[in-house]
Formats: C-alpha cells, sequence, structure tokens
C-alpha cells in the first residue's frame, strides 16, 4: 500500500476497562481498522487523564480516573478514515472521536529486520 500527501487521522479516546463483545474494546478497534484495510493503527495507554464521565471534583481539585486513558490512532486516505469513524461510532459506548487533516512524509513498511540486512 501506498500512502503518502494528503490524509487523515483518525484518534478514539476510550478508556482502559471498555469492553467490546466481550473483550478489551481497543482490541476490537484495532481488528475493526485491520479488517476495514487501513494502513495501520496504534494503541497509546495514557499515564493518567480524565474524560466527561470522570470528573469527579475531590477535596484537593479534581479527582482522575483510575480507568487509565487509551487513545486509538489510525492515519489513511480521507474515504476510509470516514469509513471507519462511523463503525468505531458504533462501538464506543462512551468516549471521544476526532479526525484530522495530516500531511504523510513517509510510510515504508516489508522490512523484517534492521538496515544491515
Amino acid at each position: 500500500m501506498t500512502l503518502s500527501g494528503n490524509a487523515k487521522r483518525l484518534s478514539a479516546y476510550i478508556g482502559e476497562a471498555d469492553r467490546y463483545d466481550d473483550r478489551p474494546l481497543y482490541e476490537a478497534l484495532l481488528e475493526s481498522a485491520r479488517m476495514a484495510g487501513c494502513a495501520g493503527a496504534t494503541v497509546l495507554r495514557g499515564m493518567a487523564g480524565y474524560g466527561a464521565t470522570s470528573r469527579e471534583h475531590a477535596k484537593h481539585g479534581v479527582r482522575m480516573s483510575v480507568d487509565l486513558p487509551v487513545v486509538v490512532e489510525v492515519i489513511d486516505v480521507p474515504d476510509r478514515i470516514t469509513a471507519l469513524a462511523e463503525v468505531y461510532a458504533a462501538m464506543i459506548a462512551d468516549g471521544l472521536i476526532t479526525v484530522e487533516d495530516v500531511n504523510v512524509v513517509l510510510y515504508r513498511g516489508g522490512m523484517t529486520g534492521g538496515p544491515e540486512e
């Protein structure tokens, strides 16, 4: 697959404990991106954070959620990202989905090892 120039980045912000069909939601989102033929996806686990459902006030400020934040990012052509955003919206009960314009400078794959091979 070739990917360069103008593209879109879909970011799904969810909780680590979120589930979909009896498995972690981030795994289901990752699998959905793979099945959609996307160029690639990354799951990032946050160290701390809060969202709309975890904004409880504590005695000394905001109490952070114990359900750590997870971000699933996918970069691909606009049409594929638009379709995937609809799939993600149907899968995510609580969270945030964003889509941004990006410029792909380099997308390279297929190497099995380091530069020496």
